[in-house]
């Protein structure tokens, strides 16, 4: 599982990795640890460390300047945290709001999470046509959200503490 948040010298997220990575960054001096777990550590002959939860690089990253996180299916129902964007009960699958049919896209407005029979009882109608309003809006999630959503895709049980709660659409 990637439960270590990794963050850039100057504090901004940059991706999660496993506790051996995590570890291992530590280890080679390329990173401290920001924040642990209160009463576990790691122990070896020479090394004493405390169990990392958020790591931080000593040098800065540079990471190309992304305008939006890039699409999928696994997003979009992340975003939504498994919500039905039609019902509210719990989405697997993705609906198209403008059909592909019709034109529509695979793109984060043009899609939202959706339960079976809803998609189905939608089927290739918009909205509108079928008589299903959406309860909430899509949104195109920035690059850092899509990182720590994808987190928290089933839920906030067994998460680590330092992921903030999904901030939902304004």
């Amino acid at each position: 599982m990637r439960d270590t948040l990794v963050l850039n010298a100057s504090f901004e997220p940059l991706s999660t990795v496993s506790l051996n990575r995590a570890v291992v960054l530590v280890l080679q001096d390329k990173a401290v640890v920001e924040a642990s777990h209160p009463e576990l550590r790691m122990r070896a002959a020479a090394v004493d460390l405390p169990v990392p939860r958020v790591i931080r690089l000593l040098r800065f990253v540079r990471v190309p300047f992304r305008r939006q996180a890039p699409w999928s299916r696994r997003g979009v129902l992340v975003r939504d945290q498994h919500k039905c964007a039609y019902c509210g009960r719990r989405a697997t699958t993705v609906d198209h709001v403008v059909p592909k049919s019709r034109g529509g896209g695979d793109t984060w407005l043009n899609t939202v999470a959706s339960c079976a029979p809803d998609n189905h009882r939608k089927a290739n109608r918009t909205p509108e046509q079928a008589g299903m309003p959406l309860l909430f809006e899509p949104y195109v999630p920035t690059p850092s959200d899509a990182m720590l959503l994808a987190l928290g895709a089933d839920g906030r049980a067994g998460l680590p503490d330092w992921l903030p709660e999904p901030v939902a659409a304004a």
